[in-house]
């Protein structure tokens, strides 16, 4: 197992693929680190469906409105077009690089619109450098992100069990 060096500032995500653990960077992203880490002390995560799924770029997951496949409010045609009820995030671009494992922040259009979903990416994906906020790197289970199925809709996706604060976990 990879060495989690503070465990208030990493994530456990179980997947129906396996286990990924996260690092999570407070001092390059406070915002959204704050954010991914409240969603996940609420379960809010738990059930979330990875709704786009693109060979050799990423893996997005994180609508926790219609993406989350153990509530009433799933909607596999919709997921990926909601978020939280919480406010929407300011961005918090950096020179940190989309790299391979690299996590960052969904959005549309508009730079302060992240809220909930995220993707990892499977490879180098550097023309999204300080356009999308990274918020955290994958330091163990990279290879079951890469087990992910594809799609745009991924028909029967894989989904994330749960996703806690390594803090949290006994």
């Amino acid at each position: 197992m990879a060495e989690i060096k503070d465990r208030e500032n990493a994530l456990i995500m179980e997947t129906t693929k396996g286990k990924v653990v996260i690092e999570l960077f407070p001092d390059l992203a406070p915002g959204h680190v704050g954010r991914i880490k409240e969603l996940a002390r609420e379960g809010a995560y738990d059930g979330v469906v990875f709704h786009r799924v693109i060979e050799g770029f990423m893996a997005q997951t994180g609508d926790v409105k219609f993406g989350n496949s153990t509530k009433p409010s799933f909607a596999p045609a919709r997921a990926g077009t909601g978020g939280s009820d919480k406010p929407d995030l300011r961005a918090e671009f950096s020179n940190a690089n989309h790299g391979r494992g690299t996590c960052s922040m969904a959005r549309s259009q508009n730079p302060n619109s992240a809220n909930s979903q995220f993707f990892i990416c499977f490879d180098d994906a550097a023309f999204l450098n300080r356009q999308y906020t990274v918020w955290g790197q994958v330091i163990e289970g990279m290879d079951n992100v890469d087990k992910i199925k594809r799609g745009e809709p991924v028909p029967d996706p894989d989904k994330i069990v749960s996703l806690k604060v390594a803090a949290d976990v006994k």
